[in-house]
């Protein structure tokens, strides 16, 4: 027919202008093509013009900046306008259609106007892209040409009285409106940016974040199209595959997004809520997270429900499309005559749903836009839920560096409690708000779905809708106890995590002992408990997966049998399968609401932790509230304990914000000068109503130094911490002198935000910071030089003087990167007296004019505590007039005081200086004078501890040197190493990234058992191919229902909504066979009703055993995997300890293991079951209409470039966010280990800073990776709307080769369950690749070997009371700790008789260690033998060995459990030899008075004994095990001379009758002995008694002795 722009009706006179031309329908429509065409000519050359020079113009990241004002109006309005072109050309290709000729005038304007619309569009954003608004008024005169236009359409339309009722005027009319909208758009840019008609054109600037180009996150930036397909991330996912992503690539946060903004914002919600009526009410965190975050979330929630409206519209256009699939528009004349008007058709709106093709493209748009409003709501409620998290952990945070101490060492507050705080409460929260817009969408789903099932189906599909909801609270009961075996899974698991963790660090002790086994048991027995819940978790797993596959199921069944007792006859097609989509959009919200309403009840609890730990007491409560008459009132709000801490200079440290500042305060009169600070009687708790110090009254000088000595717990720390304001005063003063004004104001008070920044002024200039070293070493993550400059500027001489000061310079030479080496945590393990050195350094390094010193020496030998005193205190510190306090227990030190406080028993014995105490304390110095005499003596050996640390650190290091590269690696993963080793082309590297890790899958999966594994793919086929059966079945039932002629398309109203809904069965449509049809109804009913049944039931069961099998596999995986682990670490040699970090071993334990437990199995399950899905989708699909095969091919290849860049970038982003989260966990344990060091400095701000920015980072991460996600899910969204446009477009034109309607929407329906698998397969496939590399991490363990603990002697062969005399024999041994090392000790012979006292002294790193581990056969013994008793002792097993030998280790490891576990865990002793042993230590006084005696609890590390008393129970330990042979290695090191004294007369009395090895640590210990062993580099030197070794003048021994004396 021949196309001619008004028809070539004969009749009509198509081109007659009589009546006057705009009376002419096809005039008026060629009136309509001018605005569209002039657009056209005009834009375009502009635009080539424009991209021809673009690039040069503007910069790189413009594209994102600017939006003109109604930027998002302007492009939702033309995607409106684009739709309804659309409608409008789809009316009038089928009007035309009914006309006689073909009418292009009907179509042609509604096509150019869609061009015209998309042109308009992309012309607006490349000029808001340049930013030149003035080529704007080009859109302005189109829209209004264009709605003149429209408007005389619509003017001749009522002037020729078409209605509302047809089609074309609806259409019109819109137009109309939608032109005038983007006129008054287009105005308003005019109106804001002045652009033209004004005189002065308003200069606009981007947004201040991105004038600094660290923002790489554009989502909030960039134009409403990108927004919606996330389209800005490309160049990010499609560029992983290059290079992987990197901190640097993914820049910074949005300002709006920073954790600091977010605070800010919940901080005043939450203190609006603080009335002045009622000042005590807790605020509600509830109220002020809606009030901070309620907008957002309303937005998302919109989303959500217009995505939940749109799924409704699958199932109704499939059952119209195939209803109308064979209807011809055969139009009645009289009807077409009718519609006539200006010689054209108009036709009604159901006339136009009533065409198939019509329908498809409608179907197609709503898919897109549900979905695209769906990936929507989630990034909305995502991007709250991060932003509601960092302001939270900001709230923590500034709350932990205000908890009063005593909270945390009553443990009131443990470090796990915060800990979990951060790590799960704020997660459990953020959940909660990512989920929470399904608590109010589902419900209207459900009644929707309700009422559209009664529709179709009348009373019977109540039945089966009732089976869900009654199910529903099956699910829901499922759900709890999942989340309560899930908690006590969890507290065993963190049970069997301490346990491994205590072994891992006293692993030297177990080995010596011999004890790993007894250890290994008892965590297996906890990990046996794990198991046990974990089998119950994985048990109601399945069955949670299992309610979810066969609910759909018992529902259809459930309600066709009652359809057919009801109405004596099957449904038809349409009535079937659209009942069969809606149970499955039933089925998801329900499946979810269950999980829903968990997560809300465990955010309840989560915010009930959180208010109550941010009611918990704060330090500043007491340090200033009173005491100052000053204080201002409102400073007074939150009014706690009464105390008398005066002018502390701890006033507000910590006010993060200006809600309570004190005003500054003014000097008292009582003050002098001289002193800088005062105590008067003041009495001291630590908040348990127990005074721990009592009528305290002293004073420190200005300038001098002061020491405070006194007996192991007599109350020196606290004496200090007292003044630092950490403890609560019961009574009494602390004044702090004035600072002198000229101090410089902190360097570290970086200030939160600009309101702070005056007060940190006026603080930091009215108080001081103190320089305090803590008794135990506090060290940041961090380099050696950061946690010794500790965030003040660098400066080259001091910095050098301190090291030198603490002779850290030869510890720092070895470390493997200097001083920039990483310790800490996470870094390298440091020895304790290198921990303490570099805490001493950040004291002396700071420029502060008072320096604390808690026990500086404790953990150092003579030499460096006498290099630390002359060089460190006495100059470096003096020097400076800086005023020193200085707690010691080395009395020798005490000639060098200004003055001295003596304490006992927490009240102040004697305080001035050394001549008033000799004067008047006669016996107190008479005390000291013996005490000191002993030091003295003991200054005699001392030279070798030096020799210690630095053994220490060599052999550590010797580690470190070998492992350093390779640790790197290893913990990103084997596979950066593997491309190092190809030639590191791109091509390789891209391969490598893409692949997925089938080997490793393989090894989880063989370590559960080949019959598992088997079990598991047949029935998950087997329950598939049921599956489809079922659905096929039904097809055929129901076609018989109807002649083959007129399917009535309902049928397939299919799965469309179930939005990832978790195991929906593709339902297939009438698979109506055109030739069955049956005989009676009855009969045929009868015939298929049975096996219909039958085929559900099967269905049902398999899905009960398929979801049992996926767990167990995952479970008997997990067990075996967890058992190989612990056996192969907790046997390996002691140097896998040495050169692999703690941290890295514990890792394996918990996150690996977690992984492997918890996470694998459902992501398998999930990932198996959604492939199965598509595959048999799909399949089914092609089998209906062949034809579909073709558009398949391309849709195939781009998902295979989808999955596969997004599977880089997204394991690349995980990665980030892992390593992200360590390092800000790491940090809030940190600070709340550090509080009183952090306190003292007065360096809370820049903590909070360092917070925020690690919070930031995170969150970074966290939202790239949540917006990749988005990216694929909308990326595949559309995919798989395209799929069922294929499948609709091959069915309905390639119509003729099909047997009957049916087909077409069975295959409609399986490629909508498409769609919801698509996105899945992906994200577990991505999901699954990450999680294995904890498989693979395992394994990388699995293959460390382990010691040779068998022996070449049979242990029965060992006589019983071996070794009975302790006699040794050391025949040319030779001794390496690795075989690619070099030896430690070179042929070293050496005799000891039977009860010898033996020394052995040496420099640092002359083997002496080395030798006390050869005893053991702990090191690589490849020459030479030691000979005990008779039996070489490389010949025993060495269980046995080590049993019969005592060792005393240098640092004392107690575990948890109690005294009499930690003295004997074999259960061999009776309690009198328990008592015998304590007594001899010195130590059954102590352990009766403990609750419960040999009972009493021991803390992890024995925290709760101090560190004198640990290195006794060690004692009492050797001693509980009665072997003739006792090695003593620097058993003295860290404890004071009275508790030195206790062990050297034990060692004396209690040993006689046996040898002992003293590696001697302070010279004198070995003096008295009967021999003593010089060593060098691995060598004896000299090897003698003690006396004659002396008489040799020249000697190493002798000059060792003169050196200290």
């Amino acid at each position: 027919m021949a196309l001619s722009f008004c028809g070539n009706n004969k009749t009509l006179t198509p081109y007659s202008v009589e009546q006057g031309v705009l009376n002419n329908g096809c005039f008026v429509d060629a009136l309509n093509l001018v605005p569209h065409v002039f657009l056209l000519f005009i834009t375009f050359p502009i635009l080539f013009i424009g991209w021809g020079s673009q690039s040069s113009k503007v910069q790189i990241h413009h594209n994102t900046w600017l939006h003109f004002p109604g930027h998002n109006m302007r492009w939702i309005l033309t995607f409106l306008l684009l739709f309804v072109h659309v409608c409008e050309f789809a009316e009038g290709i089928v009007s035309s259609k009914v006309m006689d000729s073909n009418q292009l005038h009907l179509f042609m304007p509604a096509f150019m106007g869609f061009v015209a619309a998309t042109t308009s569009v992309v012309y607006y954003h490349n000029i808001e892209t340049s930013n030149f608004p003035k080529l704007l008024l080009v859109l302005f005169i189109y829209w209004v040409l264009a709605f003149i236009t429209k408007s005389i359409k619509l003017w001749k339309y009522t002037a020729f009285y078409v209605g509302p009722q047809h089609l074309r005027f609806c259409i019109t009319a819109l137009l109309v409106v939608l032109y005038g909208l983007l006129m008054a758009v287009e105005i308003n840019v005019i109106r804001v940016r002045k652009y033209v008609f004004f005189a002065n054109p308003q200069k606009v600037k981007p947004p201040e974040d991105l004038q600094d180009l660290g923002v790489r996150f554009l989502q909030p930036f960039v134009n409403l199209l990108s927004k919606a397909t996330y389209w800005w991330m490309n160049p990010l996912i499609m560029g992983a595959h290059k290079r992987p992503i990197e901190l640097k690539k993914i820049g910074k946060l949005p300002i709006a997004m920073r954790a600091l903004t977010n605070y800010l914002r919940l901080k005043d919600a939450y203190e609006d809520q603080r009335t002045a009526e009622d000042p005590e009410r807790a605020p509600s965190i509830w109220r002020s997270m809606y009030r901070a975050f309620g907008r957002p979330i309303l937005l998302s929630s919109t989303f959500r429900y217009l995505a939940d409206l749109l799924g409704f519209a699958g199932p109704l256009c499939i059952s119209g499309i195939v209803k109308y699939l064979n209807v011809t528009n055969n139009i009645s004349e009289a009807d077409k005559n009718k519609g006539t008007v200006m010689g054209v058709y108009f036709m009604s709106t159901t006339e136009l749903l009533q065409n198939s093709s019509v329908l498809a493209v409608l179907l197609f748009l709503a898919l897109v836009l549900q979905r695209t409003f769906l990936q929507a709501s989630y990034y909305v409620t995502i991007e709250t839920g991060i932003n509601l998290r960092g302001a939270l952990l900001a709230m923590i945070y500034n709350k932990i560096l205000r908890l009063s101490t005593s909270n945390m060492s009553m443990g009131e507050m443990t470090l796990g409690q915060i800990n979990n705080l951060v790590a799960i409460e704020t997660n459990q929260l953020m959940w909660f708000l990512f989920l929470c817009p399904n608590l109010w969408a589902m419900p209207v789903q459900i009644v929707m779905g309700v009422i559209l099932l009664y529709y179709l189906l009348g009373p019977s599909a109540l039945v089966g809708a009732s089976v869900i909801v009654l199910l529903a609270p099956v699910q829901y009961l499922i759900a709890t106890k999942l989340a309560d075996t899930q908690k006590s899974t969890l507290e065993h698991s963190t049970d069997r995590l301490k346990k491994t963790s205590e072994i891992l660090k006293g692993i030297k002790l177990l080995k010596l002992y011999a004890w790993e086994n007894i250890f290994c048991d008892s965590v297996e027995e906890t990990r046996g408990k794990e198991l046990t819940s974990l089998r119950t978790f994985a048990f109601f797993t399945s069955m949670s997966i299992f309610m979810n596959a066969a609910i759909p199921i018992a529902a259809v069944l459930a309600t066709f049998v009652m359809h057919h007792c009801i109405s004596k006859s099957g449904p038809t097609p349409s009535e079937a399968f659209a009942a069969l989509a809606l149970f499955h959009i039933l089925v998801t919200p329900l499946f979810l609401l269950s999980t829903v309403v968990r997560f809300a009840v465990k955010a309840l609890v989560s915010v009930q932790k959180l208010s109550e730990f941010l009611q918990s007491d704060e330090i500043g409560d007491d340090s200033w509230r009173n005491g100052d008459i000053l204080v201002s009132l409102e400073a007074g709000k939150k009014h706690v304990g009464m105390t008398k801490a005066i002018n502390r200079k701890h006033p507000m440290r910590y006010q993060m914000d200006n809600y309570e500042q004190p005003s500054r305060r003014q000097m008292r009169p009582t003050e002098t000068e001289d002193v800088a600070v005062k105590v008067t009687g003041g009495s001291f708790t630590w908040g348990n109503n127990l005074v721990t110090l009592s009528d305290i009254n002293i004073r420190i000088p200005t300038g001098q130094l002061t020491m405070i000595v006194g007996q192991v717990g007599c109350g020196k720390s606290s004496l200090l911490l007292a003044m630092l304001g950490e403890m609560q005063a019961v009574d009494g003063r602390v004044y702090w002198s004035k600072p002198p004004e000229c101090e410089p104001s902190h360097p570290g008070n970086i200030s939160w935000s600009e309101t702070e920044a005056s007060d940190e002024d006026i603080r930091s200039k009215n108080r001081y910071s103190v320089a305090y070293a803590a008794q135990k070493s506090w060290l940041l993550n961090a380099t050696v030089e950061e946690n010794i400059t500790f965030g003040s500027s660098f400066n080259k001489q001091r910095y050098k003087a301190v090291i030198d000061a603490c002779s850290l310079q030869p510890d720092i030479d070895l470390l493997p990167f200097g001083d920039q080496t990483e310790i800490g945590e996470r870094g390298i393990n440091l020895s304790g007296g290198q921990r303490q050195r570099i805490c001493v350094a950040r004291a002396l390094y700071q420029n502060t004019n008072i320096v604390f010193l808690d026990d500086p020496f404790s953990a150092l030998d003579i030499h460096l505590s006498d290099h630390l005193m002359q060089e460190g205190i006495l100059k470096f510190l003096q020097d400076d007039k800086r005023t020193v306090v200085l707690i010691t227990h080395k009395l020798q030190y005490l000639t060098n005081a200004d003055w001295i406080i003596a304490m006992k028993d927490g009240s102040v014995l004697r305080e001035g200086t050394l001549k008033d105490i000799q004067t008047h304390d006669i016996e107190l110095y008479d005390h000291w004078k013996t005490l000191m005499n002993r030091q003295d003596q003991d200054l005699e050996k001392d030279v070798q501890q030096d020799s210690q640390t630095t053994l220490e650190r060599k052999t550590l290091r010797r580690a470190f040197y070998s492992r350093e590269a390779k640790n790197q690696v290893d913990d990103e993963d084997e596979e950066e190493e593997e491309e190092e080793e190809e030639d590191d082309n791109l091509s390789t590297t891209t391969n490598r990234r893409s692949k997925i890790p089938w080997k490793v899958c393989w090894r989880y999966l063989s370590s559960g058992g080949f019959l598992m594994v088997f079990l598991m793919i047949s029935s998950k086929l087997l329950k598939h191919s049921v599956i489809v059966a079922i659905d096929y079945w039904l097809a055929i039932w129901t076609s018989t229902k109807t002649s083959p002629k007129v399917t009535s398309g309902a049928d397939t109203l299919n799965v469309t909504v179930s939005v990832n809904s978790s195991l929906i069965s593709p339902t297939p449509g009438a698979a109506g066979i055109s030739g069955v049809t049956g005989g009676s109804d009855a009969q045929s009913d009868g015939y298929y009703l049975p096996v219909f049944i039958v085929l559900c039931a099967a269905g049902i069961t398999l899905c009960l055993i398929t979801s049992l099998t996926v767990e167990f596999l995952g479970l008997s995986a997990a067990t075996s995997l967890h058992h190989n682990l612990l056996n192969k670490i907790i046997h390996a040699p002691i140097r896998f300890f040495d050169i692999t970090p703690l941290g890295q071993i514990l890792n394996r334990f918990s996150a690996d293991t977690n992984i492997i437990d918890q996470h694998i199995p459902p992501t398998l399950e999930s990932l198996t079951r959604s492939t199965l899905l598509c595959l048999s989708a799909i399949g089914v699909i092609a089998s209906i209409t062949p034809l579909f095969l073709i558009p398949l091919v391309p849709l195939c290849v781009a998902f295979y470039f989808i999955q596969k860049y997004f599977r880089v970038a997204s394991k690349d982003l995980q990665d980030l966010d892992d390593s992200t989260q360590l390092p800000l966990l790491c940090h809030f344990s940190e600070a709340a280990e550090g509080l009183t060091t952090i306190r003292a400095f007065r360096h809370e701000a820049r903590f909070k800073q360092r917070m925020l920015e690690l919070t930031d980072t995170n969150n970074t991460a966290y939202l790239f990776l949540s917006a990749a996600n988005r990216w694929l899910e909308v990326r595949t969204d559309y995919l798989g709307a395209l799929i069922v446009l294929a499948v609709a477009g091959t069915s309905i034109w390639g119509w003729a080769v099909l047997p009957t309607e049916g087909l077409v929407g069975l295959g409609l329906t399986y490629a909508l369950t498409v769609t919801n698998y698509l996105n899945w397969v992906v994200r577990n496939l991505a999901d699954l690749e990450v999680q294995m590399s904890a498989v693979k991490k395992v394994n990388s363990f699995l293959s460390t070997e382990s010691e040779n603990y068998e022996g070449s002697m049979d242990g029965s062969q060992v006589p019983e009371n071996w070794p009975q005399h302790g006699e040794i024999k050391i025949q040319d041994l030779c001794v390496r700790y690795d075989p690619m090392l070099k030896p430690v000790l070179k042929h070293v012979n050496a005799f000891i008789k039977p009860g010898q006292k033996v020394g052995i002294c040496g420099r640092t790193g002359s083997g002496k260690s080395s030798l006390s581990l050869a005893f053991f056969n702990m090191v690589d013994i490849f020459e030479g033998k030691i000979i005990i008793d008779g039996i070489d002792i490389c010949k025993l097993p060495l269980p046995t060995l080590r049993s019969r030998l005592s060792i005393i280790l240098q640092d004392p490891v107690l575990f948890s459990g109690s005294i009499r576990f930690n003295l004997d865990p074999e259960r061999m002793c009776t309690d009198d030899r328990l008592w015998e042993a304590l007594e001899i230590a010195q130590l059954k006084n102590m352990v009766k008075t403990l609750p419960g005696g040999l009972d009493a609890v021991v803390t992890e590390g024995g925290e709760n004994f101090s560190v004198g008393q640990r290195q006794l129970f060690c004692l009492a330990r050797a001693f509980v095990r009665k072997s003739s042979i006792l090695i003593m290695d620097e058993a003295t090191a860290s404890i004071d001379m009275a508790t030195e004294n206790i062990l050297q007369k034990v060692v004396m009395t209690a040993f006689a009758d046996r040898t002992v090895v003293t590696i001697a640590h302070r010279v004198h210990t070995i003096l008295t002995a009967d021999l003593v062993i010089v060593m060098k580099r691995g060598k004896i030197l000299e090897y003698d008694t003690p006396g004659t070794l002396l008489e040799q003048e020249d000697g190493m021994f002798a000059s060792f002795v003169k050196a200290d004396m």
